[in-house]
């Protein structure tokens, strides 16, 4: 549980940082006075100004903000040179895009660190080796232990764990019959699967049989310092595409909503990958930056899109959008945010109330 608090503390706050960082940076280079900074949201946990800008970290490590002078709708304004809406529409959107496009930089400054220093793990390709075991788990109990070679199902030889895994996926609750080496002694056991849930792009739940096992990593392939850039640069590219997709399948009822997660996910799932090593903790940390970067270009009023879009149709229009209609446009962005934070917590719930 600890493990998994402070994973997550620590995934969302490089990610709210990075975003925050970026408008906070573009902002004071453009000449905008920045009044707050701020990692999550009050009470504050911390709070002290230093030159114009008070900085401060809340006890709710859901988001943050930069508070531009000028920048609400409705916010009185003294039409300074060094308000958020005094700057030319250019120089606005370029500190609201800085946001989504640090954490897309981010998630390459990351998967480059991966390959670097990790690189890519190799399996034996003619051979089904054992390599972590799930504690008291079937697998375990019936004897295999780590480097042992699974050479049959229920009779058939299997040479991948791919195999391995489909007939075993197929059996649920139910028994087979597994065969390995271990040393030069060939074994066999009557192995009862376990249920295990997994969604699918329905946003309903496929059962699965386990027996509680993974394949050994024999080695890691190393690359360069080139390879390592244009890797993590392919991979963040594929993510982005990857992300795009599921948000249009979403959008069209292609998949179902149920599969978005929300902050009680993430929780669980950084404290898995924390688990697993650092290297898996920080792809996740890369998927999640990228994920952040494309929802919030997304055209909702309140998120950087929407405030994208209103920049537009100013350049487009000549003049601002009326202080109404904004307002009325975050109000509505708000409610949408709102909904859709309830939905994904709602479908986390439910996630946790099938694991327990």
């Amino acid at each position: 549980m600890l493990l998994t608090m402070a994973s997550f503390i620590f995934v969302l706050g490089i990610l709210i940082f990075i975003h925050e960082l970026g408008h906070f940076l573009v902002a004071k280079k453009v000449g905008i006075k920045v009044e707050r900074f701020s990692l999550g949201f009050p009470p504050n946990i911390f709070s002290r100004k230093y030159g114009d800008t008070i900085y401060s970290i809340g006890i709710v490590p859901l988001g943050g903000f930069v508070k531009m002078a000028g920048e609400n709708p409705g916010e009185p304004s003294s039409g300074g040179p060094d308000e958020f809406m005094s700057k030319p529409v250019g120089q606005r959107a370029a500190v609201i895009f800085a946001g989504p496009f640090m954490n897309y930089l981010l998630s390459i400054v990351l998967l480059i660190g991966i390959f670097m220093f990790t690189g890519r793990p190799i399996f034996d390709e003619d051979r089904v080796i054992v390599g972590e075991l799930v504690g008291d788990g079937p697998a375990e109990r019936a004897g295999l232990h780590i480097d042992d070679v699974i050479i049959g199902i229920n009779g058939e030889t299997v040479t991948s764990f791919d195999t391995v895994r489909t007939r075993i996926n197929a059996v649920v609750e139910d028994d087979l019959t597994v065969t390995w080496l271990h040393g030069d002694d060939t074994l066999s056991a009557v192995i009862t699967t376990v249920m295990q849930e997994v969604p699918n792009l329905d946003g309903k739940v496929d059962t699965v049989g386990v027996i509680g096992f993974s394949q050994k990593i024999i080695g890691h392939d190393e690359y360069s310092v080139v390879e390592s850039i244009e890797q993590g640069f392919v991979t963040a590219h594929i993510i982005v595409w990857e992300t795009i997709k599921f948000i249009k399948r979403v959008i069209s009822g292609q998949i179902s909503a149920k599969m978005i997660g929300g902050p009680i996910f993430i929780a669980q799932q950084s404290g898995k990958e924390a688990k697993k090593g650092p290297s898996s903790l920080f792809f996740f940390m890369a998927l999640l930056s990228v994920n952040l970067a494309v929802l919030n270009v997304l055209p909702i009023p309140i998120l950087d899109g929407g405030h994208l879009v209103f920049l537009g149709l100013e350049k487009v229009k000549g003049s601002p959008l009326s202080v109404r209609a904004r307002m009325i446009a975050q109000q509505v962005g708000l409610a949408v945010l709102l909904g859709l934070i309830l939905m994904v917590t709602y479908n986390d719930i439910l996630r946790w109330i099938r694991e327990i």
